[in-house]
């Protein structure tokens, strides 16, 4: 009589539990935009309707209604055009800049000792527990003492540097072999060439997370712009699109559109560079 092994099948029902949650968090996530992009192809009428529905439907026959119309009313103002620059120019000089100077200070904190450097580091950890709004005031005061409110220079200048990021930083190049440094130290470089040679090419996977992370969280960003920018030229894109919402009050498949507009690049940044977010994230040191 032939027995049954069960032990190889228990396992997957013992995961079931787990991969139905899962995909039911996926569903919640993903649900939201679904329902944006399908918004952004219905025509106005098509929005009200008793039952929910995620597809572009006519309300009355039931048929394929989609259309484009909504996007070529939202491309076609100038003040969109103008503030998805804006956002762009602010990232691409704030992002590097921003991973250059918190690298410089994450290095120092691991590698360089000095008096203080950990009672300063627990200090900016400290820091970490203020809550951001808090810090409002002191920032726009410090940002118009400094002559930059109401530019772009003042949604550069005070974002350039994250505890957060230095912190992973700092954890990440603890964790790589001091043996590296000292051979690099014997041979008679310095500790800006062991930075540039030894540090940062084994730190890739971090960078990238830090540099994804950071462009993502600045180009959504609405409360500093929304604070720190009084001329309309200057706006970013999620604060042009805020402004703009008042203007398209009842018209929810324009604010759709937009919103999808605005999504675009993060979706693409997150798509390009998925599995360099994976690595960083698995090997990122938490070393104390």
């Amino acid at each position: 009589m032939k027995t049954v092994r069960t032990g190889a099948v228990r396992p997957k029902f013992r995961l079931a539990p787990v991969y139905a949650a899962l995909v039911l968090l996926a569903a919640v996530a993903v649900v939201p935009f679904l329902w944006m992009l399908a918004t952004s192809f219905k025509h106005g009428p098509d929005i009200y309707t008793k039952v929910p529905n995620l597809l572009p439907l006519d309300r009355r026959t039931g048929g394929w209604s989609a259309t484009l119309e909504n996007y070529d009313y939202v491309l076609g103002l100038s003040g969109l055009g103008q503030a998805f620059l804006n956002s762009l120019w602010v990232c691409l000089v704030l992002v590097p800049g921003k991973l250059l100077l918190d690298a410089f200070a994450a290095y120092a904190f691991a590698r360089i000792p000095f008096p203080g450097r950990d009672k300063l580091f627990a200090v900016l950890l400290a820091g970490m527990m203020v809550p951001t709004i808090t810090l409002l005031v002191p920032r726009v005061h410090i940002t118009q003492q400094l002559g930059m409110f109401d530019s772009g220079w003042g949604l550069i200048v005070p974002n350039l540097v994250s505890v957060l990021d230095i912190f992973l930083l700092r954890q990440f190049f603890r964790s790589l072999p001091a043996e590296l440094e000292e051979a690099a130290l014997i041979d008679g470089a310095g500790r800006m060439q062991i930075f540039w040679r030894v540090v940062l090419p084994l730190s890739k996977p971090v960078l990238a997370v830090v540099t994804i992370t950071s462009f993502i969280f600045h180009w959504n960003d609405l409360v500093w712009p929304l604070v720190v920018l009084n001329d309309p030229e200057l706006y970013t894109l999620p604060l042009a699109l805020q402004q703009l919402t008042s203007q398209w009050a009842g018209r929810a498949y324009y604010i759709m559109a937009g919103a999808a507009l605005a999504v675009v690049p993060v979706i693409i940044v997150l798509l390009v560079f998925q599995r360099r977010i994976l690595e960083g994230i698995a090997f990122t040191g938490l070393k104390s």
